[in-house]
């Protein structure tokens, strides 16, 4: 498989993305591990097992010795870019973007990891952290009800593609996993904060308005959420998500 620098679509700290003839073409750093290349094509399989429209995983292989996805393409904008272009129509975009969240949350995929199990592996390995926050955080997240619903675990507008035909569909399982989906509501409303609090407003006063959840308990969610957060080691990231954890009402 050739890959030209002119199909690059995505540059990340991590992994490059292009798109071919044969449709995307995740590539990974060589240093990036070879299980999580793996790890994310069997996510996606266990997705795609539930009757999601995804992009289907076609292929892992290797390109110049790096490990590559190669992904169905999907036409279409991001949800993203859509709000930036069209801000008029900001509502009706997030309310369709909470709906295509709940629709992933109706799905249950019972192979899959646990989200609970993967936050406290996070919590555990910060040692941004002093024990003391290291063990409430823990002991919060253990006082939280289990669920077994999907979550995508990043789950925000550029994740999100908007076809010609109106019709969305949700790429970059790679963090997928089965629990709580107020957890899952958490981060997308973390992912929104960290770039524009209005819209992480807007998203939360939309997620618990059509999934009849109270703000309160998806509110418990965001020092755990925030924690798990600082675990991807982004500095421009972390007096913010620092904040949100040393908000914790450990009563």
């Amino acid at each position: 498989m050739q890959l030209d620098q002119k199909n690059l679509i995505v540059k990340r700290p991590h992994k490059e993305v292009y798109k071919c003839e044969e449709g995307i073409v995740k590539l990974f750093e060589s240093t990036h591990p070879k299980a999580d290349v793996f790890n994310e094509a069997l996510n996606t399989a266990r997705v795609e097992a539930t009757g999601l429209d995804i992009p289907k995983v076609k292929e892992v292989v290797q390109v110049d010795e790096k490990w590559a996805l190669l992904i169905e393409y999907k036409a279409g904008m991001t949800l993203e870019d859509m709000m930036n272009s069209d801000p008029a129509n900001l509502e009706k975009y997030m309310e369709q973007f909470v709906d295509m969240q709940l629709e992933v949350h109706s799905k249950k995929s019972p192979l899959l990891n646990k989200l609970k199990d993967k936050l406290a592996r996070q919590i555990n390995s910060l040692k941004e952290l002093d024990a003391t926050t290291r063990y409430e955080l823990l002991t919060r997240l253990e006082s939280m009800p289990k669920h077994d619903k999907l979550c995508h675990g990043d789950f925000n507008p550029s994740n999100v593609i908007y076809g010609k035909n109106g019709k969305m569909t949700v790429v970059d399982w790679a963090h997928a996993t089965q629990g709580n989906a107020s957890a899952d509501a958490a981060m997308t409303y973390l992912l929104f904060a960290l770039k524009d609090q209005k819209k992480a407003d807007l998203y939360l006063k939309l997620f618990c308005k059509k999934s009849d959840t109270a703000m309160q308990y998806v509110q418990q969610w965001l020092p755990i959420v925030a924690a798990a957060q600082l675990t991807k080691n982004n500095e421009m990231e972390k007096d913010f998500l620092m904040r949100w954890i040393d908000v914790v009402d450990f009563q």
